[in-house]
């Protein structure tokens, strides 16, 4: 999925829930506003009140990453020459799903691992999202497939024999599974059909004749990576937040997070300029869909690189976590919009049948 440079010094996102874990489960405050303070904190001060603008803000970063996956792929092409795909926008929206849903479900099965050696922690943790998040996750591969049966004039039975018919019904069977792990009381089993699912994906994505062993390979290791990042860091601010009044112990929890983001930042990078060593010929980066996708994909990774830069400065620097957090909150945005522009680059043509080179 998504390539680009690796996590912040603050910790992955995109949604996350709790998994099994050392913290019991208790309404989670500030977030979804059903208790109007935070238990937990040693201060037993009242925290401040949320900005009324945010929800404002969440709302215009969906209205624009809902655009950018209905007509990426389409301005993308524009003036390339390449073949119209049909229904590349829905697809693309089912896609983003499908890499959100991964992003949730393995951060949750990670951030409470960070979680738990936390000295003086607030014995609170956030809700999960697990089973919500796997659930739209294989109803967006069920969509892919109504689609793809559409597209190619099949059955649905018929869909199924394809190649990737069958591997999207793997990955929709394998997310179901996860949501019952999750709902289970061993959540952790989940990561066991995740591990198809990615795979399953990998394989997917590289039916090229060209060495597509070693771009599935390449793809295990760069969605595992984006997806702890993401969902992870989505974990990690949700905890923050609940955690506010106890500032010692979310700036710990951040710092860790930060650790662990250098390690996942070596995979993406890695992963993806190997992917976009191999996939993209240099003759056509400005002038195919997939070349002018993967500039701007670099471009917003450029964006996140400093963003957690910044928070890793700030938190090495304040002992107050609230600039570091909300400097990683935008970073959590645009992570966002990466993922869209992720799902746009598995949509967009191969380059190499556009190329110059034999």
């Amino acid at each position: 999925m998504f390539s680009g440079p690796p996590a912040d010094p603050a910790t992955p996102t995109l949604p996350a829930g709790s998994v099994p874990s050392a913290v019991p489960l208790v309404g989670e405050t500030g977030e979804t506003g059903e208790t109007g303070e935070i238990s937990g904190g040693a201060s037993g001060t009242t925290p401040p009140r949320r900005s009324s603008t945010a929800p404002l803000l969440l709302g215009a970063a969906g209205l624009l990453a809902l655009l950018v996956a209905l007509f990426g792929p389409g301005l993308m092409a524009r003036g390339t020459g390449e073949l119209r795909i049909p229904g590349a926008g829905l697809t693309t929206v089912l896609r983003t799903v499908l890499f959100a849903a991964l992003a949730l479900h393995l951060g949750e099965l990670l951030a409470p691992q960070l979680i738990r050696p936390v000295r003086g922690r607030p014995r609170t943790a956030v809700r999960s999202w697990a089973v919500l998040a796997s659930l739209a996750g294989a109803a967006a591969a069920a969509g892919q497939i109504v689609r793809l049966a559409a597209v190619s004039d099949l059955g649905i039975t018929e869909t199924y024999g394809t190649r990737e018919g069958g591997l999207l019904l793997l990955i929709a069977n394998g997310l179901v599974v996860a949501a019952l792990c999750a709902a289970s009381r061993r959540p952790a089993l989940a990561l066991a059909p995740l591990a198809v699912v990615i795979g399953a994906e990998a394989l997917r994505a590289h039916p090229e004749a060209y060495s597509p062993e070693f771009g599935a390979a390449l793809t295990v290791v760069h969605l595992t990576a984006a997806s702890l990042w993401t969902g992870g860091l989505l974990y990690v601010l949700r905890t923050m937040w609940l955690w506010r009044g106890s500032p010692v112990a979310a700036r710990a929890l951040l710092g860790r997070y930060a650790r662990l983001a250098i390690w996942l930042y070596v995979a993406l990078v890695a992963t993806g300029t190997a992917s976009a060593l191999r996939r993209l010929p240099l003759d056509v980066v400005f002038t195919s869909a997939y070349g002018r996708t993967l500039l701007l994909k670099l471009a917003l990774m450029a964006v996140v690189s400093v963003l957690a830069l910044a928070a890793r400065r700030r938190m090495l620097r304040d002992t107050d976590p609230s600039v570091a957090h909300r400097l990683a909150r935008r970073e959590q945005v645009v992570l966002g919009l990466v993922v869209v522009v992720s799902a746009v680059l598995t949509v967009v043509p191969d380059p190499h049948w556009i190329s110059l080179r034999p």
